[in-house]
C-alpha cells in the first residue's frame, strides 16, 4: 500500500479491484454517463453507501436511547412536572 499526497488530500493506492466483465463494462458506461471518471463512479459510490450505513447506525443509537427512557416520568404529567419546578 502506498501513500502520497495530492492537493493537500492523503491518499492511498489499494490492490486493483477484480470485476466480472459485465460488472466492468457497467461501471465504463456509468463513468461516460456521468462524464466522469471510473475511480471517481466507485469513490461517489463508497461514499453514499458509508453515509446510509452511517445514518442506519445512528438511527440504531436513538432507538436504542428513547427506549431506555420510556416509564421514567410514569404518572407524571407535564404540568406536574413544570409545577415542582416553580417550587
Amino acid at each position: 500500500m502506498y501513500k502520497y499526497l495530492t492537493k493537500g488530500v492523503k491518499m492511498t493506492i489499494r490492490k486493483n479491484f477484480i470485476f466480472e466483465e459485465e460488472i466492468a463494462q457497467h461501471l465504463e458506461e456509468l463513468a461516460k454517463k456521468q462524464k466522469t471518471t471510473q475511480t471517481q463512479v466507485i469513490k461517489d459510490m463508497i461514499e453514499e453507501k458509508y453515509q446510509e450505513v452511517s445514518v442506519e447506525e445512528k438511527l440504531a443509537a436513538l432507538k436504542r436511547i428513547a427506549g431506555s427512557s420510556s416509564g421514567l416520568f410514569l404518572g407524571k404529567s407535564v404540568q406536574s412536572i413544570k409545577a415542582s419546578m416553580d417550587v
